[in-house]
């Protein structure tokens, strides 16, 4: 393989995927990729997260495109004087119809090293146009205006495929400004702004006390930084995802191959937010979930059994780490039973989850 002559940014990437073919934009999505970016050995994920977006066109039934939806509901509305009845029984003697594009999500992912977190991350939208359904609903008159401007009664579970307009088409998603990531780079983002904001804090804590009043009306007051000496060396969650990865038995696997993340980076009352939310690719058909009659054996039992169903070492630690799909007083009861000598893990990943159950971390 070539090295690798740039990094690819998200106007490139938007006229890659412009570029694309409907009929064949899923075959050829990756080649695209490749041959607009060499040296980067793409693979791509789907997502089972459909989403709908808020562009809808008004369609008569040969097809013909009359215009985008809210402008022209708000001209009929205009017509009728904003009287939202009038319009409802004037529109629901037409044929005219509404389209809508539904989505799901996909993530590229390129290696750029050997590290754990040495990998490019694309979101994607795949995204399909279909006509939706009447232009209002005839059986039913909306509540208000929104409901004519921005209906959600025609959506259905599965629409024929004879309703399909167009598509599918990829998208560039924004994702709150995780759209287009090195792992690597974002990791070192995540932890300079944590850093940052913690140490813009430094003379407010400096001068905090921490007050504490006895039985007897007696009072001691700790200083807040001799209390919590470790608070400037806090480590977020995001960082901590991808060291147990490094120092666990799950290293000689791509964690892309096992995991998107749902990354942003955005600004919000003049704080900079920036992190992920990592999403399994592929989650065990059940969850683990504890139970007051499971044996710390029974446990150990069944996050093999996860792992296997997952097809990652210490899969289980990291699905618990999630949030959803492990317990985690699940690994907080193996843990125990590590400290009780009861059970063994691997000597790393004994290594990770004591220490996660020292000072816990989840999304």
């Amino acid at each position: 393989m070539t090295a690798p002559a740039r990094l690819p940014d998200a106007a490139s990437l938007e006229t890659v995927l412009a570029g694309l073919d409907p009929a064949s934009a899923d075959a050829d999505l990756i080649p695209a990729l490749a041959a607009a970016f060499p040296g980067f050995a793409f693979g791509v994920a789907p997502i089972d997260d459909d989403y709908w977006r808020d562009t809808r066109s008004v369609l008569r039934p040969d097809g013909t495109r009359i215009g985008e939806l809210r402008p022209w509901m708000a001209a009929e509305l205009a017509k009728d004087n904003g009287d939202i009845a009038a319009v409802w029984r004037r529109l629901k003697e037409t044929d005219l119809q509404i389209t809508e594009w539904r989505g799901s999500s996909a993530f590229a992912s390129a290696p750029t090293g050997p590290g754990a977190a040495d990998y490019l991350q694309i979101a994607l939208g795949r995204e399909i146009e279909w006509r939706a359904g009447p232009i209002v609903n005839p059986d039913y008159p909306p509540w208000g205006e929104s409901e004519l401007l921005d209906p959600s009664w025609p959506r259905t579970d599965q629409l024929p495929d004879s309703d399909r307009l167009a598509g599918p088409v990829y998208r560039l998603l924004g994702r709150a400004g995780g759209g287009l990531i090195h792992v690597r780079s974002f990791l070192d983002r995540c932890g300079r702004v944590e850093r940052e904001k913690r140490e813009a804090k430094r003379p407010e804590l400096e001068r905090r006390v921490i007050r504490e009043v006895g039985p007897g009306g007696t009072t001691r007051e700790t200083p807040f930084l001799e209390a919590l000496p470790d608070y400037f060396d806090f480590v977020p969650r995001e960082l901590r995802f991808f060291q147990d990865w490094e120092e666990s038995s799950a290293r000689p696997q791509r964690v892309f191959a096992h995991w998107a993340l749902d990354a942003r980076d955005y600004t919000h009352k003049g704080e900079r937010e920036v992190g992920f939310i990592p999403r399994p690719l592929n989650p065990p058909k059940e969850r683990l979930l504890m139970t007051p009659e499971a044996s710390v054996h029974l446990l150990m039992d069944r996050i093999e059994a996860v792992d296997r169903e997952v097809g990652l070492s210490f899969g289980w630690f990291f699905l618990m780490t999630h949030g959803h799909w492990v317990d985690p007083d699940v690994g907080l009861a193996i843990a125990g039973g590590l400290k009780a000598q009861r059970v063994r893990l691997p000597d790393p990943d004994a290594r990770v989850l004591l220490r996660w159950a020292d000072r816990s971390y989840g999304f």
